[in-house]
This record gives C-alpha cells, structure tokens and sequence, in this order.
C-alpha cells in the first residue's frame, strides 16, 4: 500500500520560510515524479512543482508563480520530497498536498502539470502566510 505522508506546514509572516516535507513508502521511490500541489479556500488545487526522473541534466519544474521563491529536492535514500518555500506572501496560504505519479519513469513537463497523473496523494499540510 502506497502511503504519503507530509509534514512541515504552519503559520508564518509574510516575507518568511517553510519547508515542507513529505515520506513516501509502499513504492520504488526513486522511480516515480514526485510533485506538490496546493488548493486554497474556494478554488481549485493547482501545481506548484515537480521533481521528475530523468537521465541527465534539471529535473525540477516550477509553476510561474512560485518560481524562484520555491524550491523542490528529494533525498531518494530517505524517501523523501521536499519543498523549501522562500519570501512567501498571503497568496501562497493554502493546503499543500504531496503526489507520486501514476506512471514510473521519464514523464514530460506537459505530464507533470496535470494532478490527474498522480495516482498517490498525502493528506495535506496547512500553510497559512500573515500579511
């Protein structure tokens, strides 16, 4: 049974930091995208990064509006993903969820944006940023 479990969220100052952490068991981690997503009150859940498998070369994916700020790693012997959240603002208050891919492997970025392709999620971690 694949079980996601994430950790880390909180309340914090707008300008502040979180890092977000989330173990993955019950699959060959290293093997599969892993992503977080975040939805906020009253709209839909929306990508924030990825971290892919691939070769060679970047294998992180960001959406625009957290590009910069946020940073997504994995530690494949810990099992483990993370999200190093930077400068944050009240926008970014939402839930964070965590998400393994439906497929193994190399996936595309096109592949990586959509939660529809993730198969596996954690319950969430609340992140809530003060103006």
């Amino acid at each position: 049974q694949v079980q996601l479990v994430e950790s880390g969220g909180g309340l914090v100052q707008a300008g502040g930091s979180l890092r977000l952490s989330c173990v993955t068991s019950g699959r060959t981690f290293s093997s599969y995208a892993m992503a977080w997503f975040r939805q906020a009150p009253g709209k839909e859940r929306e990508f924030v990064a990825a971290s892919a498998v691939t070769w060679s070369g970047d294998n992180t994916v960001y959406a625009d509006s957290v590009k910069g700020r946020f940073t997504i790693s994995r530690d494949n012997a810990k099992n483990t993903v993370y999200l190093q959240m930077n400068s944050l603002k009240p926008e970014d208050t939402a839930v964070y969820y965590c998400a393994t891919a439906t497929d193994s492997g190399f996936r595309s970025r096109s592949y990586l944006y959509h939660h529809n392709n993730y198969a596996y999620w954690g319950q969430g971690t609340q992140v809530t940023v003060s103006s």
